[in-house]
């Protein structure tokens, strides 16, 4: 190994070391060979992250750019730099024994791998929340100077090192970047029917619906004695149950209790009736009921016996299978959302493991998984042809704007919030793989967003798999996608927003 690096860089190394070693001993020597120590192979960094995991949002957030930063900073230092840039560290005689580290590291003294984590984790969590960056920053900076303080790098290690560390920090900067804030809900207010005690109301439960229980006919009985309940039994047909419900003499208003597609049935005969429709979270995800307001059946009997309503758009689904010459024309009713390509695999896969890991990580499993493994779809969307992984529609623009949407604050914005994951790019699996990774899916170019008022997607080879509000329907050689403005009143709880 090189004993040394340039000549005034070897001097002034040995300069500073006889000024540490000029220090008297004390306590603070067993100090800072406890936090030399407490950082080896990163497990002081890890163990701030795991306590500031515990604090939900943006601690959280930067807890994770800290480890994203420290672990290419850590993977730079010692794979790249301590092979290129061999050096012998401080001997015995440069320190006083006593303080001198023991045993001492036999790797290349250059550069500093502490150091370079330390810096990186500090200003990888600061750059997400400043304030646990000052926090840690102190103890960062203890950390480099003791691999100093114990004879284990000459400074000029530590200050290169910290460099490398400041660099991976910038490098992850815009690895997972923060969410910017969701706009606030709004609701075009419309007075509805009044239901005291279910007046009027005629309700559809499916009782396949997710959370459906014997008790469960009871409980809406309670909360709505004077309503008309009809059950929909494993072996009826749904839309046909839905319609008897909506054409019951007296009916002024249609509930559902169900998931998410037997939801949009309801819609379809609630718009075709002119009726309001009180959505009950009956299902397992449950999103329009989410979105209503309605996540609970508190909200849900509030509203009704108050006539509160907003009103929300439709969309319209028009489906064309069996023979090309020929097609058979389905047209369904969509409330939330419709996907081609990989995206239900996706869904399923990180609802598997989401009880495991929680949503966010096991998104990104689902992801791993279902794009190393299977293939992109060859589509026509507009007329233009793509190979995608993904193609996903949503009713209305949906948040955050990336590859994972959550929430829709708005019901009748009028448009169709279209994303697009392509295959078409050089080397696009491993593109996705690595915005996977870096959770820079949404800024990669493999991500289109859009908006549209309606779309046209046909098959490029084979017959494709439509997904309806979860809902999956096979051999679809086209589909076309169109909206109906402030078709659909819905039963929603509070003031005008």
């Amino acid at each position: 190994m090189l004993r040394r690096g340039p000549g005034w860089v070897a001097g002034l190394d040995r300069a500073l070391v006889r000024a540490v070693s000029a220090f008297p001993g004390g306590h603070h020597d067993t100090f800072f060979r406890r936090l030399s120590a407490s950082a080896n192979k990163g497990k002081l960094w890890f163990g701030v992250a795991a306590a500031a995991a515990l604090v939900p949002g943006r601690t959280r957030r930067a807890a994770v750019h800290g480890l994203l930063a420290q672990g290419v900073a850590s993977a730079i230092t010692n794979l790249v730099f301590k092979t290129l840039l061999p050096r012998t560290r401080p001997l015995p005689e440069h320190l006083p024994v006593f303080r001198f580290v023991h045993p001492q590291p036999t790797s290349s003294s250059m550069p500093s791998g502490h150091s370079a984590s330390a810096v990186a984790f500090a200003l990888g969590t600061g750059f997400v929340q400043p304030v646990l960056g000052m926090a840690v920053a102190p103890v960062a900076a203890g950390v480099a100077y003791s691999r100093v303080h114990t004879g284990a790098h000459w400074p000029s290690d530590v200050l290169f090192g910290s460099a490398i560390g400041a660099s991976a920090a910038l490098i992850t900067r815009k690895w997972w970047p923060v969410r910017p804030p969701f706009p606030p809900t709004t609701r075009s207010r419309v007075k509805g029917e009044k239901l005291p005690q279910g007046q009027g109301l005629s309700i559809a439960v499916n009782t396949l619906g997710g959370s459906f229980t014997e008790e469960t006919a009871a409980a809406l009985h309670e909360v709505f004695p004077l309503a008309h309940i009809l059950t929909i039994e494993p072996d009826q047909d749904i839309a046909e149950r839905v319609e008897a419900a909506a054409t019951l003499p007296g009916t002024r208003a249609l509930g559902v209790w169900g998931g998410d597609g037997t939801v949009g049935t309801a819609a379809a005969a609630a718009v075709e009736h002119d009726l309001p429709l009180l959505v009950l979270a009956g299902g397992t995800l449950n999103h329009f009921a989410r979105d209503a307001g309605t996540p609970s059946l508190k909200e849900a009997v509030a509203a009704a016996g108050e006539g509160e309503a907003a009103r929300a758009d439709v969309g319209i689904v028009t489906v064309e299978r069996g023979l090309a010459d020929d097609p058979e024309k389905v047209e369904l009713v969509m409330l939330n959302t419709a996907s081609i390509g990989l995206y239900p695999n996706l869904v399923r896969r990180r609802e598997q493991l989401q009880p495991a890991l929680g949503k966010p990580l096991a998104g990104v499993v689902a992801m791993f998984r279902t794009f190393a493994i299977e293939k992109p779809t060859t589509l026509i969307v507009d007329g233009v042809r793509h190979r995608l992984w993904i193609m996903y529609l949503g009713r209305g623009r949906y948040y955050p704007r990336d590859h994972a949407p959550l929430l829709r604050p708005v019901l009748d914005d009028g448009v169709l919030d279209v994303r697009m994951i392509t295959a078409d790019e050089s080397f696009a699996r491993l593109r996705l793989l690595w915005s996977v990774l870096t959770g820079t899916v949404a800024t990669s170019r493999i991500t289109h967003l859009t908006e549209a008022t309606s779309v046209r997607v046909e098959a490029g080879t084979g017959p494709m798999v439509l997904a309806v509000d979860g809902e999956t329907m096979p051999g679809v050689r086209a589909v076309e996608f169109t909206l109906k403005r402030g078709a659909l009143t819905y039963y929603s709880p509070g003031k005008e927003d």
